[in-house]
């Protein structure tokens, strides 16, 4: 078992978050294919930070690790409507400190998404968005700039990067794993949205040093699976070294999916918007266009070209963003339509 409490950490979420089967949709795939697993939803949208999602988990080490180091400002950044944006200005509304964000455009829309969903909440929350990026840039060192102006203002920030996904971060998702495998069901894969990597690297890092049989699908929703899989790796690897177990995390563990990015990151495809209607109609539970919503189309592929057994206990990891909807508004105009497996 990994001694987590060795590690400081600032609590701001709700955990451990509920674990709920998807029995309407089971069933309701089970009537359109022959070996569909049991479906649950690990409800990482519930821990209960501003609207919630995976972050609050990575936040609360390093908040933790910046109030230790007398820390007053929060530095990070993220694409314009980025969950972790938003959950970090929460989570420096509760610690007592300032937030500077700097948001990267990495795609062209409308209004709405410039200035409605997560962006309005960042603002609402205190936040100061200190600039906002062509795409492209480099952003960590737009951050060490920033930093570096705030130390000269007298102020003490501290930079988090984009995600949150650093060994500290990741921690967050180490607690994850022992939460999954304390689970009264035995837990044969795990499916989510992979991106900035500290979700899918924390996951792996505890799972390994539990020795756990449970196995980690990380659907991409910006990079090639080659790319994708080595920053997880690697970051799983360094992970796991702040506990010892480094050597625990094999390259054969690492499972990523690129086939459903579609037209970018941020990028709704008709699959996309199809498996949100999907979960939304069927269970009452909304996903986000970038994240969740891509990893589910991903999920469901994955069912309809049987890469489950039905004896198998698949989960899907539901790491929030649903208040990100609000700005694509225009991607839910059309009427229902499409398939969930369409790329």
């Amino acid at each position: 078992m990994v001694q987590l409490a060795r590690f400081p950490r600032y609590s701001l979420g709700h955990f451990p978050t509920p674990l709920e089967p998807l029995t309407r949709l089971t069933d309701k795939l089970r009537q359109a294919y022959p070996h569909v697993p049991s479906l649950w939803i690990k409800r990482d949208d519930c821990t209960g930070l501003a609207t919630g999602g995976n972050k609050t988990r990575k936040l609360e080490f390093l908040v933790a690790e910046a109030l230790h180091e007398g820390a007053d400002t929060l530095i990070t950044q993220g694409a314009t409507q980025s969950n972790h944006a938003r959950q970090t200005a929460a989570a420096a509304a509760r610690a007592g400190m300032s937030c500077m964000l700097l948001l990267e455009k990495r795609q062209e829309r409308d209004d709405e998404y410039e200035h409605s969903g997560n962006v309005l909440l960042d603002e609402l929350l205190g936040a100061k968005i200190a600039g906002r990026l062509p795409a492209g840039t480099d952003m960590q060192a737009a951050m060490e700039d920033l930093a570096k102006d705030l130390r000269a203002a007298g102020k003490r920030p501290y930079v988090i990067p984009g995600g949150g996904s650093s060994p500290v971060g990741a921690l967050g998702y180490v607690a994850c794993a022992q939460e999954l495998e304390t689970a009264p069901v035995a837990i044969d894969w795990i499916v989510h949205a992979t991106g900035s990597a500290g979700t899918q690297a924390g996951l792996l890092a505890g799972l390994g040093a539990l020795h756990s049989n449970a196995r980690v699908l990380g659907i991409s929703v910006r990079h090639k699976e080659d790319n994708q899989a080595q920053t997880v790796h690697e970051l799983a690897r360094r992970t796991a070294a702040c506990f010892g177990a480094a050597d625990m995390v094999s390259p054969d563990a690492v499972h990523v999916d690129d086939r459903w990015v579609g037209g970018g990151y941020g990028v709704p495809t008709d699959a996309t918007v199809a498996a949100i209607r999907t979960l939304a109609t069927t269970e009452g539970i909304l996903l986000d266009p970038v994240y969740t919503g891509k990893a589910f189309a991903g999920l469901l592929g994955s069912i309809a070209e049987g890469r489950f057994t039905a004896r198998q206990n698949v989960v899907f990891l539901h790491t929030g963003g649903s208040s990100g909807l609000f700005g694509y508004r225009s991607a839910f105009s059309q009427p229902p339509g499409g398939s969930a497996q369409a790329r």
